[in-house]
């Protein structure tokens, strides 16, 4: 999370690190990081988070989900745990760990539509198999099996397999924070 705030923070944004519910009042998105997707899904559960964003989030609340964050806001988890839930605020269907487990992790160069090649760095990164005609796709990554999606946007809901934030790239921050 520290990494997309001191992103932000370089962009010029105020950021702030959202804890509790009433932290999402007043602020023009969010922006959901990796990490492990049950787990942020429980705290977003016991800190009272869940219904309030999902409530913001049927409302058009602007939302940049990368890793983790991009499993939390998709449609439908192919592979997750019988009580994993999502937003579904992304008509994407992803598979966890769809690039491979830790040791499988790597780093590529990702050709985004209208930035050019910004740095792919893929840890455990979901992998979009399915998505809507209505979403808009970004980037595209082959990592042996056809193009599938890194990079993706339906509206103001926003996802990414992989972590710019883990760069010294701002682009894709800047992109997301331009659409606000």
């Amino acid at each position: 999370m520290r990494e997309h705030i001191s992103m932000l923070e370089g962009l010029g944004v105020e950021a702030v690190a959202v804890r509790r519910a009433e932290q999402l009042e007043g602020l023009d998105g969010l922006v959901f990081p990796g990490g492990e997707s049950t787990t942020i899904a429980r705290l977003l559960t016991t800190s009272g988070i869940r219904p309030v964003l999902a409530d913001k989030l049927d409302q058009g609340f602007p939302v940049f989900g990368t890793c983790a964050g991009l499993i939390l806001l998709s449609s439908a988890i192919l592979d997750g745990r019988s009580d994993q839930w999502s937003f579904a605020a992304l008509p994407v269907e992803v598979r966890r760990n769809g690039y491979g487990r830790q040791i499988a992790s790597f780093e590529t160069p990702v050709e985004v539509e209208g930035l050019g090649t910004v740095p792919g760095v893929f840890i455990r990164a979901p992998k979009i198999e399915t998505w809507g005609s209505d979403v808009t796709v970004l980037a595209v990554h082959d990592h042996g099996d056809g193009d599938h999606p890194v990079f993706v946007r339906y509206g103001p809901v926003w996802g990414c397999s992989f972590h710019p934030e883990l760069t010294n790239d701002d682009r894709i921050h800047r992109l997301f924070v331009e659409s606000l």
